[in-house]
């Protein structure tokens, strides 16, 4: 017999060991809507196949909370694949990218995607899903594995599981379907009842429940932008022969990951040189008078050393650009807003000193000589350490910040004074066609090293931190994307086979007894599925030395 103790009616219980969590929820009389799709048993996220054999502490969640909503999603995607592969079965998933809104799927079909195909498959999915069929795991010798992926023509997965060198892999089926899937998935296809599909940007784009009212289906926003950039990306890794973790791992294993490096690095200052041309001409031309460059972007996007990067080519063509830090316009602490629990907000917009930002801005903007604060974020207090900016006809100001976006902060600034760019790590990589990485993994990944090493915050620290700094960003930044001129990747190729050797032991400290537990083991498991590459290699000019350090650029 083992005990149990379930958080969600806070019931303790003695069972005989050996349960399913399926059965452990009728024992409990636990109903709950939604359903629950996966469990914490002592901080490790499970599906509710896994059977308990030791006492254990249980916490079933659904998809309301966001590591949910992503196995929602995968179970979704898994669902699509064997839809496309029933009803067109010449047809392949080529790529799925994570978006703003839903995951976006291209798809390689004769005559491309159609609104009768998009019918056949949504029909053939929802059939499916009514069906309530079971999502089974299987574990088998990786030889076996790879031999069942190479009939299909997956290629992509089976490069992943050769570099990986494991002498088993996992992989799931539905009927007589099967495919490699990275983390857990739900039980049964019955779980995922809410989803839409439909043809974008000449692709798939899958839709899943919404976050607020999770009855009906997510609705989609403008993101166009977000998707060109997801063809940019597309053509890099094109010319550089490298679109998912397996022939990234080849290709170091091969010892061509400088030359990846620096081609990798040469693709990323093109975009800072295209930039600041852009500026230049519409300068010269009189087509805008841009006096002002806003740079924003969601948490550990790099926008420091986009700025100073920029700031380089921008002065390569006789632009001398002053740089402004929205996080000097703090509000002193305890007098700006606070979220839902209580605690200061930073990610509010009026977190901000806007009265004293919009002041400052204009004089700047009109020429005048204005003494800037520094805040210091010991004291919680705006400081004036002499700092001083003024701008002239060949100059232009450089506004970095996270809410650099929001036309509530420039309001009284003509739009022709201004040029708006998006940053941020919207990754490089795929694990393999079927298989996404998120965006926000490869920024918490950048923060927990930045703020372990700089900032003596412990890993434990920022990821219990980091689902306020997500929903700010969902809040205030995110939704403002698209008025960008010009949206950036700041993600880098290599990048995460780089950080794997420094985050590791970091992130092996997290003990098991707090939650932050099942996210760290998350994210050691996702690490591992890279080949290292050695930091040296780097160069010192990287954008990626803000979080590594050993930069050339002055912070």
């Amino acid at each position: 017999m083992i005990q149990i103790c379930c958080k969600n009616n806070k019931i303790t219980k003695t069972i005989a060991e050996g349960r399913t969590l399926f059965q452990i929820m009728d024992q409990l009389s636990l109903q709950t809507e939604p359903k629950p799709i996966c469990a914490l048993v002592n901080n490790k996220v499970v599906d509710l196949n896994y059977v308990l054999t030791e006492n254990a502490t249980i916490q079933f969640l659904d998809v309301s909370n966001a590591a949910v909503r992503r196995i929602y999603y995968q179970g979704l995607i898994l669902v699509f694949a064997k839809a496309l592969s029933d009803t067109f079965p010449n047809a392949e998933i080529t790529d799925t990218t994570n978006m703003t809104y839903g995951v976006w799927c291209s798809v390689n079909i004769d005559g491309g995607i159609t609104a009768d195909i998009i019918r056949s498959v949504k029909k053939r999915m929802q059939e499916i899903i009514s069906a309530d069929l079971p999502i089974e795991k299987h574990t088998d010798f990786s030889e076996n594995v790879i031999s069942l992926l190479k009939e299909k023509g997956r290629n992509d997965a089976v490069a992943l599981i050769e570099s990986r060198g494991n002498i088993y892999t996992t992989y799931y089926s539905i009927d007589n379907y099967t495919d490699i899937c990275f983390g857990i998935l739900p039980v049964r296809t019955g779980y995922m009842p809410v989803f839409d599909i439909k043809e974008t940007h000449g692709g798939v784009l899958i839709l899943a429940t919404d976050r607020s009212d999770r009855t009906q289906v997510e609705k989609e926003g403008n993101q166009e932008k977000l998707l060109k950039v997801n063809d940019e990306l597309t053509l890099w890794q094109k010319t550089i022969g490298i679109s998912n973790i397996g022939s990234l791992n080849k290709a170091t294993c091969c010892g061509k990951s400088a030359t990846l490096i620096n081609v990798a690095e040469a693709l990323q200052n093109k975009k800072f040189v295209n930039i600041a041309d852009t500026i230049h001409k519409l300068r010269c031309s009189g087509e805008r008078n841009i006096k002002m460059v806003l740079i924003a972007g969601p948490s550990s996007s790099g926008k420091t050393t986009f700025s100073k990067k920029l700031q380089i080519q921008l002065l390569a063509n006789n632009i001398t650009p002053k740089i402004l830090s929205l996080d000097d316009y703090y509000k002193e602490r305890g007098t700006g807003p606070v979220d839902e629990n209580g605690e200061l907000d930073f990610e509010s917009l009026y977190a901000l000193d806007l009265e004293l930002l919009d002041k400052d801005l204009n004089n700047i903007i009109n020429g005048k000589e204005v003494a800037v604060p520094t805040y210091n974020f010991t004291t919680g207090k705006k400081e004036y350490l002499g700092n001083t900016v003024q701008i002239t006809d060949n100059q232009v100001l450089i506004v970095e910040g996270i809410h650099a976006l929001n036309p509530e902060l420039t309001k009284n600034i003509p739009e022709t004074y201004k040029f708006h760019i998006f940053v941020s790590a919207l990754t490089s990589l795929r694990i393999d066609n079927h298989n996404y990485i998120h965006p926000t993994d490869n920024r918490l990944l950048r923060r927990i090293l930045r703020d372990y090493q700089y900032r003596g915050t412990s890993a434990v620290e920022t990821i219990e931190r980091w689902p306020s700094v997500r929903a700010g960003e969902d809040k205030w930044i995110l939704p403002y994307q698209e008025r960008a001129d010009v949206m950036v990747n700041s993600a880098l190729l290599f990048e995460l086979a780089v950080l794997k050797d420094r985050i590791i032991p970091i992130l092996d400290n997290v003990p098991q007894n707090c939650i932050e537990y099942a996210t760290a083991q998350y994210l050691l498991k996702f690490l591992r599925l890279f080949t290292s590459i050695t930091e040296q290699q780097i160069p010192q000019n990287s954008l990626l030395r803000e979080f590594i350090g050993g930069s050339s650029f002055h912070y």
